[in-house]
């Protein structure tokens, strides 16, 4: 169940009523007049199906409450009430399968910002990769790529292209180019100073790698890995469940591939550099096109769920008496 708080301007507080009583999947409404003061109006508070909260989501903000009030969603871990459980039988579909496209795009939006730390984050996760690449770690390997924060951008991606958001394909796209490329050239500098200290050397990026050496060498399973991760990945952003989130972040080889692309490079090894790049774009364009294709399913999958039963809502409901 999601949790609803509003602030209402009192002249519409009747016509959000009757759209949440209108609304299959809703219990426990609670009007609170005069209870705000800035804004000023009426709080009005309700529960609902996640299942149908992004159609309850979208009516509130087809009249306006965003602009005029205030919306705040909560996820509730547990309710015990026959209501609940009567509206969340009510409500078209299942609520694992919902998805809430405010609060992925709101998500997506956070997570895509380029900010000091997003960088930070994206750079101690390329430098580990770059100490599990020297060393022909896995360890070290593994734990760079539970570290790095770049599906934030990527899943960004792939909901402004399904949500014709422009300005979100441009800020994830600025987070992930500008991300990487920072990264990148601070982790050439960490490998030119731990070959300053004796840390680092060049028999080392030139070895046989049996654990790392797939790093940059890509193929066509890389690309499908990555396709894989990107599904998981985007399920476990829409979905109830997002313990599969961490499984995703371990499972595909961008910011390896960035760190050995960057150490090779400080050793003017140039042909593990264009290996990497590439292993890099393989992760990266299969994640967002699988990421890009799950959200078009999701989508179609729910509309078509909807049209069989009837509207979970009735935006634009007349005024109450």
């Amino acid at each position: 169940m999601l949790h609803l708080r509003l602030i209402v301007p009192a002249a519409t507080t009747d016509e959000v009523v009757t759209l949440l009583e209108s609304t299959v999947g809703t219990a426990h409404l609670v009007v609170l007049p005069g209870a705000a003061r800035s804004p000023a109006g009426d709080v009005v508070m309700c529960d609902v199906a996640r299942e149908a909260g992004d159609e309850l989501i979208g009516a509130l903000r087809r009249l306006g409450i965003d602009e005029s009030g205030a919306i705040s969603v909560e996820h509730l871990d547990l309710t015990l009430s026959s209501h609940a459980d009567k509206a969340e039988h009510e409500a078209p579909g299942d609520g694992a399968d919902a998805v809430l496209w405010e609060e992925l795009t709101e998500a997506t939006h956070e997570e895509s910002t380029f900010s000091i730390t997003y960088v930070s984050f994206l750079a101690l996760a390329t430098m580990l990769a770059a100490c599990g690449v020297m060393l022909d770690n896995a360890v070290l390997i593994v734990g760079a790529m539970a570290v790095g924060p770049e599906f934030g951008p990527l899943a960004g991606i792939s909901t402004a292209i399904v949500q014709r958001a422009p300005r979100l394909v441009a800020r994830s796209l600025w987070a992930l180019i500008g991300g990487f490329a920072l990264a990148m050239l601070i982790t050439a500098g960490f490998a030119w100073l731990l070959d300053v200290l004796g840390l680092f050397e060049k028999l080392m990026i030139e070895a046989e790698r049996p654990i790392t050496g797939f790093i940059w060498q890509p193929d066509w399973m890389s690309f499908i890995v990555a396709f894989l991760a990107g599904i998981a990945g985007t399920l476990s952003l829409t979905s109830a469940k997002s313990g599969a989130l961490i499984g995703v972040a371990i499972s595909v080889t961008t910011v390896p591939a960035a760190a050995n692309a960057a150490v090779a490079f400080s050793y003017s090894d140039y042909q593990q550099t264009i290996g990497s790049g590439q292993q890099l774009l393989a992760n990266l364009g299969g994640i967002v096109l699988a990421g890009t294709l799950t959200l078009l399913l999701e989508k179609a999958l729910w509309r078509a769920r909807r049209a069989q039963k009837p509207p979970a809502s009735t935006p634009g409901a007349s005024v109450r008496p």
